[in-house]
């Protein structure tokens, strides 16, 4: 985690002041140990938080001012607080302002203006939910500061609602809803259609979850993302012929679904709704090994999801699978997969805490020599969700 003295002495910079009256919120990353692509299909997925994340400082101002910065881009600027409006030019504070804007719309009325120093320990770009982190960590530090009830399934949903709307990515609310609700050393069982969620136990014993950043940006992922949602809400008007309540494809289960995939038309949409039922039905597996400590069948479990996501849902990419495939060959690897929408950005792996070190050797050297790409590794553990730390 970031040094909050540190980062006090760059908010004075940014702001001048007194550090007195700074008070600091912290919000993880996340990653998804398995159930991707289900989430806007309402079905389950198993995310974590992770203990790096977006950490920011914040202090009340005597104007109806916005003042935004980060420690990780030389760009700051200062808004009016009756007027917060999206422009593309304001890049990454266009998340934070949509905070502002969303809360105002749901009634909070500013006491003051406000001074925002963002600091992010989450690769840009890598998929680990760096914009949810940076929404939830603002909706929760303003309700605080305003002295507004904290429901942190509300700033989830919140959360969610800016990025949509003010933002206009159609992400589903997996993301924000394991920055805010997350748990050390649990993940969270989450089934996105009507957010009923259980802190499950992650007992990883001598294995450690590493993250591998492919370092290739996510240059497709929009409009394959927008592609896949639509092919599986095809799959779902199909097979209204058998179950015409059906809206969503998690709520029909495995069975139901191979007994009546015939009546879905075309080959890729079928495949597509595959995944998607086989990937709900793998997070189910997933839990009863956690349950058994089986970490040995959750790894198998976390292999089958990415051989779906690449042959079914095709969402990977030759630097995802290049990574992947070098990371399985190493002694000591129990599972490893994609995380996130894919086409780029992060894997996780579940390795033994002997094989840290040669698995960062082995997949570094075998994915730098098929992609011509240079990976980072990140060792993790699971932490806690959005909190206030002074």
């Amino acid at each position: 985690m970031a040094n909050v003295q540190e980062l006090t002495q760059k908010f004075i910079q940014q702001y001048g002041g007194e550090a007195s009256s700074i008070q600091v919120f912290h919000a993880p990353g996340r990653v998804n140990l398995i159930g991707e692509h289900t989430d806007y299909n309402g079905g389950y997925v198993f995310p974590a938080a992770l203990t790096f994340g977006t950490t920011l400082l914040i202090r009340a101002r005597g104007d109806r001012k916005l003042g935004l910065a980060t420690t990780n881009f030389p760009m700051s600027r200062e808004f009016d607080l009756e007027n917060i409006v999206y422009d593309e030019a304001d890049d990454w504070m266009n998340y934070p302002k949509g905070i502002f804007h969303e809360l105002k719309q749901r009634g909070v009325s500013y006491t003051s203006g406000y001074d925002l120093l963002y600091h992010g320990e989450i690769p840009n770009g890598a998929g680990l939910s760096s914009s949810a982190s940076i929404e939830v960590v603002t909706a929760y530090a303003l309700l605080t500061l305003e002295k507004q009830p904290i429901d942190k399934v509300q700033i989830a949903l919140l959360s969610q609602k800016s990025e949509n709307e003010f933002n206009g990515v159609q992400c589903g609310i997996m993301d924000q809803f394991a920055v805010a609700n997350g748990k050390k050393d649990h993940a969270i069982l989450l089934m996105c259609d009507t957010l009923e969620y259980d802190l499950v136990p992650f007992q990883s014993g001598s294995y450690k979850l590493v993250i591998g950043n492919t370092n290739k940006r996510r240059g497709l992922v929009d409009s394959a993302y927008n592609e896949r949602r639509s092919q599986c809400e095809q799959a779902v008007q199909d097979l209204t012929q058998a179950f015409p309540e059906l809206t969503l494809l998690g709520q029909i289960n495995l069975e139901q679904f191979n007994a009546n995939k015939h009546l879905i038309k075309e080959d890729i949409v079928r495949n597509r709704a595959q995944h998607v039922v086989e990937e709900i039905d793998r997070v189910l597996q997933s839990m009863e090994a956690l349950k058994k400590d089986d970490l040995a069948l959750f790894g198998q479990l976390m292999n089958g999801s990415h051989d779906s996501l690449r042959d079914l849902y095709e969402v990977t990419g030759a630097e995802l699978d290049a990574m992947v495939a070098a990371a399985r060959k190493v002694d000591g690897v129990l599972g490893s997969r994609m995380t996130g929408a894919g086409f780029g950005g992060c894997t996780v792996s579940l390795v033994h805490e002997d094989s840290i070190e040669s698995f960062k050797q082995q997949v570094g050297e075998e994915y730098t020599a098929a992609t011509g790409l240079v990976a980072d590794f990140y060792v993790c553990s699971i932490g806690n969700g959005v909190e206030q730390l002074v």
